[in-house]
């Protein structure tokens, strides 16, 4: 039998047939088929079937799964299972068992309770990958590999995994005198003779020591997936993919470096359904599970931004996923738009988490494509709708790049350190803190709310500045606490070459290791933007803004974090509007061909869209024409050869809507009807703009306006 062809946009789900109560392959499998399916994943999540007993394998029952898979044309992602281990093996080895505090393990009854380190657990992960890898490296089904399964759920205190910790840290300092020096561990007598010295984490209160170990168990992760990949590689085929599945907010997880030993990244894209993604809408708090349409893209951006590179989704709502008492079942049409976001920002797979709801376990009121009764419904109908339309289009927008005017810089050690160090006054310290992402997200929102596309960078990846200048007029750069210099000089290039640096606040503060630079702040870039700042706020309430320059919207205000700003050169924008605190809180310096904007404070979201608009304005970049529909967006991809570009128009409400003709052919349905684009309810227009010949990926620069054109 042939290879499955792998699609050019897959489209499938999570398929566990071991968890369905009565056999029903065959039946599975044709609804798949009918529904426009091309790739399930399988395998990942259940050891114990694989290996009843301790070397007693079963894999029949997964050829049975890959044979009817090939029979019906669709691929497969294989899984090896070792995020949930069995009972056998926790009951043999229970020395395996994950420390989350110091001598405390955690007892075995969830998953990925184990010490990735542990060397009986290491010898039976590693017979158990072989055994499924050598089993079906041929099957012409498996289009790839999935090793692992969101991976970094902990941070691993067990004895031998800290004396590690210490063998890496002395590995990165030339002597136990530089490490004093570097991590100022004279403060509270920490000051150490020898690094064998250096403390268990659970009581640690030293934001130096907390970062270390924060990147430190990142690397046991990434080491723990390329031993995986490694192993998967020695008998997989060459066309055969090898990926993870990332949660982008574990607390052990740095896509970046975790994706190096990854063919693609992969990950987790859940959202709220229903009015969550009205746009416009209030912004919500964020979480694994995320809420609003821009946070839809965000999703999809930092996935490509892991690479640079496209990306597959391995799992994505099919339903309401979440408690049990939190049940929401998503509107016609919006499953089509949501995976229609994603590939517009450079999926290349969209699957659902699952095929079937479960009957049991943790998950039991995870919504899949198919409900309890497991009969096709309007989940379903939905689904295949998509499907169909994926089989169809999929092939005409594959080989695209997606368009951006806005670079994001991403820093994991920011995340890490400020989740230490929280900025806002209502979060306290934890693992899970999102005091760096909720900066981050709030500049994000300013940029989709004012039209602009977005692409996220890494600060450990970044290119040289006058190569970032050429790729993106805007960088914004927010809650870059813990940076290198490096990076920062970086900036400082960008800036000179051309580019319009937006610096948000807790930026170019601290160094690689959190220690507080003694620098003007912002550090390295005071000078080059014409104002700085000593002292800080955190106010209970928000703040009124003054507008200071033509233009900005009066009723704005300030939030969570206030840099008083000192201007010294620079144009101020918008001042505190306080009796004794009335300092700047946004300026703009242009500097040559370049322009430094400081933004020293979270901005309203109005303020935040205006304060892009602006700076598209000035830039001349173009955005879609909505007309007066707010609840409309746009998407483009590049086509690599560069002769054509396809635009995804988005209608985020429940009503119909029209917008002006934007002059390209639609892919998807029927054409224009009286000079103006119709998009129905909770629908999305795909469109097709031919471009001159002219080489390959070009920049986005298509027009807004019929009068640019």
């Amino acid at each position: 039998m042939s290879p499955v062809p792998r699609p050019p946009v897959g489209f499938g789900a999570a398929y566990y047939p071991e968890y369905q109560p009565t056999p029903r392959l065959a039946e599975d499998l044709r609804l798949m088929r009918d529904a426009g399916f091309s790739v399930i994943r399988v395998g990942e999540s259940t050891w114990s079937t694989w290996e009843p007993s301790d070397g007693v394998f079963a894999t029949d029952w997964m050829a049975e799964v890959l044979d009817a898979a090939a029979e019906h044309g669709i691929g497969v992602l294989l899984g090896t299972p070792t995020y949930a281990v069995p009972p056998w093996l926790a009951r043999k080895h229970p020395e395996i068992a994950g420390e989350p505090r110091s001598g405390q393990p955690l007892r075995w009854g969830a998953r990925q309770e184990v010490d990735l380190t542990a060397p009986a657990f290491r010898r039976h992960a590693e017979r158990v990958i072989r055994t499924v890898t050598t089993t079906f490296a041929e099957h012409p089904a498996v289009l790839g590999w999935q090793v692992d399964n969101e991976p970094g759920l902990l941070l691993l205190h067990n004895e031998a995994v800290v004396a590690r910790f210490r063998q890496w840290v002395a590995a990165r300092f030339p002597d136990v005198e530089e490490l004093n020096r570097r991590w100022g561990l004279a403060y509270w007598s920490h000051r150490l003779t020898s690094v064998e010295e250096l403390w268990a984490p659970d009581h640690n209160a030293q934001p130096q020591y907390d970062l270390a170990w924060r990147w430190f168990q990142t690397e046991l992760v990434d080491e723990f997936i390329a031993w995986q990949a490694d192993l998967v590689r020695e008998v997989a085929r060459p066309d055969q993919l090898v990926t993870t599945c990332i949660a982008y907010d574990r607390p052990a997880t740095d896509d970046l470096r975790l994706t190096e030993a990854l063919d693609v990244a992969a990950g987790n894209a859940y959202y709220r359904m229903q009015d969550a993604l009205a746009n416009p809408a209030p912004t919500q708090p964020q979480g694994w599970m995320t809420s609003g349409t821009w946070s839809v893209f965000l999703s999809a951006d930092r996935m490509f931004g892991s690479r640079g590179a496209p990306f597959l989704v391995t799992e994505t709502n099919a339903g309401p996923i979440a408690a049990s008492n939190v049940e929401e079942p998503g509107y016609d049409g919006q499953w089509r738009q949501v995976a229609w976001a994603m590939v517009a920002r450079g999926a290349r797979l969209v699957e659902y988490w699952h095929w079937h709801t479960a009957h049991f376990g943790a998950e039991t009121h995870w919504v899949g494509v198919l409900p309890h009764d497991q009969r096709p419904g309007r989940v379903y109908r939905n689904v295949a709708t998509l499907g169909a339309e994926i089989q169809r289009l999929g092939p005409a927008v594959a080989e695209t790049v997606p368009d951006a005017q806005v670079g994001l810089v991403f820093s994991t050690g920011s995340k890490f350190a400020l989740a230490f160090e929280p900025v806002f006054p209502d979060e306290p310290r934890a693992l899970s803190g999102r005091s760096y992402q909720r900066i981050v997200e709030s500049f994000y929102r300013g940029c989709f709310a004012a039209g602009l596309q977005t692409r996220v960078l890494h600060d450990r990846a970044l290119p040289p500045g006058a190569e970032l200048a050429a790729q993106l007029p805007v960088l914004v750069a927010a809650g870059l606490y813990a940076v290198p210099d490096d990076v920062l000089q970086t900036l400082v290039d960008y800036v000179h070459a051309g580019g319009h640096l937006v610096l948000g606040p807790r930026s170019a503060y601290a160094d690689e290791w959190a220690c507080a630079r003694t620098d003007v702040k912002p550090a390295r870039l005071a000078e080059l933007a014409g104002v700085s700042y000593q002292e800080f706020w955190t106010p209970a309430a928000p703040v009124p803004l003054v507008p200071v320059a033509v233009g900005w919207p009066s009723g704005s205000t300030a939030t969570g974090w206030l840099e008083l700003l000192d201007p010294d050169g620079a144009e101020v924008w918008a001042r505190y509007d306080h009796p004794h605190l009335g300092a700047a809180a946004v300026t703009s310096r242009a500097v040559g061909p370049g322009r430094i904007t400081v933004v020293g404070t979270v901005l309203d979201d109005d303020t935040a869209a205006a304060l892009f608009a602006r700076i598209a304005a000035e830039h001349r970049l173009p955005t879609f024409d909505t007309g007066t529909a707010t609840s409309v967006t746009h998407a483009s991809a590049t086509a690599t050869d560069g002769r054509s570009r396809t635009h995804f128009v988005f209608n985020w409400s429940g009503a119909e809507v029209r917008v002006p003709d934007p002059g390209w052919l639609p892919l998807d349905h029927d054409g224009l009807q009286d000079g103006s684009l119709t998009l129905g309810p909770w629908d999305v227009r795909i469109l097709r703009e031919r471009l001159p010949d002219a080489g390959p990926y070009r920049p986005h620069r298509w027009p807004s306006r019929p009068e640019d054109r």
